[in-house]
């Protein structure tokens, strides 16, 4: 695997946007699961450096919050990534990774293409994180799975369409003057080998 030096620098400050963005956070009563503009960086990551490196700055994320850096709410450690919010957390790198394969191959012209873009952003910027955060919540927490989702999913989803609503136009435009190649160097410049 190849990486360029300003991969891994957009990569690294994706990862500190990520971290800035955990401390806008909006605690509810009811759930342990706050309302953050994480995600918002999380699709950010996918849909500005591609696949690669939008896994590579979320999984700094989560692998330096694993061996104790205080990233997540100024916290860090095993005990943040086995808690209520870790299934949500664990899901980020391969969310941004399948933004970052999908949304290349959509033209982000017209209302169309930002429907399209918004989709996908959607889908796999929120939706996917679902997946595993929901059921590891109710594990957790010993909830019911309807709870859970009470907890984790429903009062969440509309500021989940608003964050890929504001990523959607946000990443449009810097596309199409820094497409992924560009922004992370890819092609063309010089080139770190992680052999």
């Amino acid at each position: 695997m190849k990486l360029s030096l300003r991969g891994i620098v957009f990569s690294a400050l994706l990862a500190a946007l990520l971290v800035l963005f955990g401390y806008v956070s909006i605690p509810l009563g009811f759930t342990p699961v706050p309302i953050t503009l994480q995600t918002l960086a999380v699709m950010l990551a996918g849909g500005l450096l591609g696949a690669w490196y939008g896994f590579l700055s979320m999984a700094l994320v989560v692998v330096l919050t694993a061996i104790g850096f205080p990233l997540l709410h100024g916290t860090g450690g095993l005990p943040v990534l086995f808690g209520p919010t870790g299934g949500y957390v664990i899901m980020w790198p391969f969310a941004a990774l399948l933004i970052g394969l999908l949304l290349p191959r959509i033209r982000m012209r017209g209302a169309l293409g930002y429907a399209a873009a918004f989709l996908v952003l959607e889908v796999f910027g929120s939706l996917l994180l679902y997946v595993t955060g929901v059921p590891w919540l109710a594990h957790v927490t010993g909830l019911s799975f309807e709870k859970a989702m009470i907890a984790g999913c429903y009062p969440y989803l509309l500021g989940d369409a608003i964050k890929a609503a504001v990523a959607t136009l946000i990443i449009s435009p810097v596309r199409q003057v820094f497409p992924p190649e560009r922004l992370t160097g890819s092609s063309g410049s010089r080139v770190i080998s992680l052999d």
